[in-house]
């Protein structure tokens, strides 16, 4: 039986991982949900020189290697491990090292352009869209990105500006009238977690008949 997969996409600093760790910590016992970040996914830039990787658009749809994407979930649809690659944002290109992912009744995968995508929507059970307030959305980012990503403010503000908001509003944003389920407040909103987690449930138990 191939596996359910549950698409979770929104703004930057939405609350798209936290909710999908919420639902892989609700069946860690079971090991039967992975988490898939379409952030792994952004195309190998480790030909180039730093001052030109540093200039890409990663908050455009043509920064992913869809292409990459669409073929390992379809290796994991068919009951098959893949080799993820991992995004170094420090180095902004792919690490040298990667993950295997091995085959699970529940895929969660989430990122800016899993429902702008048509190839991706296509194979997705269910579709989510995360709906957070653009101010918090941007603290967020700039916690992040100066914390865990060794960015300086200047740089993030600059682009959250000049990209991050423009492509939010150009591409994002419109993808939300693909959602099945559209949740307010990210991780917060314990109702939604809850509806997701009671589904997620009923498809491993179908599954395991």
């Amino acid at each position: 039986m191939k596996p359910v997969i549950i698409g979770i996409a929104g703004g930057s600093a939405s609350g798209k991982t936290s909710i999908a760790h919420r639902l892989k910590e609700q069946f860690e016992e079971t090991n039967s949900v992975v988490i898939i970040r379409l952030d792994d996914y952004y195309k190998d830039q480790s030909h180039m020189p730093m001052e030109e990787r540093v200039k890409t658009n990663y908050d455009h749809p043509f920064a992913f290697d869809i292409d990459l994407v669409m073929q390992q979930l379809e290796q994991l649809m068919e009951a098959k491990p893949i080799e993820k690659p991992i995004y170094d944002f420090v180095t902004h290109t792919r690490s040298r090292h990667t993950e295997i992912i091995e085959p699970c009744d529940v895929i969660v995968l989430e990122g800016l352009f899993v429902l702008e995508d048509e190839r991706i929507r296509s194979i997705l059970d269910i579709k989510v869209f995360v709906d957070t307030d653009a101010d918090i959305r941007f603290i967020r980012r700039l916690m992040r990105d100066v914390e865990e990503r060794g960015r300086t403010l200047e740089s993030v503000v600059s682009q959250y500006t000049t990209t991050v908001r423009v492509m939010h509003d150009l591409f994002v944003e419109p993808s939300r009238r693909y959602a099945d389920v559209i949740i307010p407040e990210g991780g917060h909103n314990e109702v939604a977690i809850d509806l997701l987690n009671t589904k997620i449930s009923s498809i491993i138990q179908a599954n395991m008949l």
